[in-house]
């Protein structure tokens, strides 16, 4: 069965100077300012799309390697997983890096590494984000 998440943003004044506020209207968790500075400069404790994305696709890859992880035999005890993108101003998302640490009992690092790999080529964010670089470190803790 297909889902549906939804948010919503109101932005009032210009790009450079004023702000906006998204709300989180499928999970009900509230609202989150947002600005340019957040974006291209310091983080003005306001979040920015980039900071959204990173959220998602952290999510969503941790996810998926659970679940392959389950599904080989080897479920994982704790998965620890950041994600940093990348925005330059003028020219878009750059790059995703993801970064993930993990414990699970009778796994080496070369198959936790190709569990990893996988689930980056699988995870839904990752494909949404096809055409932009992503990059993974992955070890065991």
């Amino acid at each position: 069965m297909a889902t549906t998440r939804s948010a919503h943003t109101v932005w009032e004044g210009d790009l450079l100077e004023d702000k906006g506020t998204v709300t989180f209207d499928s999970s009900g968790i509230g609202r989150q300012p947002v600005s340019w500075p957040s974006r291209a400069e310091d983080s003005d404790g306001r979040t920015s799309p980039e900071e959204l994305i990173a959220a998602a696709h952290s999510s969503c890859f941790s996810m998926a390697l659970s679940h392959g992880l389950t599904g080989a035999g080897t479920p994982p005890t704790k998965l620890v997983t950041s994600a940093d993108v990348t925005f330059e101003p003028g020219v878009g998302i750059t790059g995703v890096h993801l970064t993930v640490e993990g414990v699970v009992a009778g796994l080496d690092d070369d198959a936790f590494a190709a569990a990893a790999a996988d689930a980056k080529e699988n995870c839904p964010v990752s494909q949404a984000l096809a055409g932009t670089s992503i990059t993974l470190t992955a070890k065991l803790a």
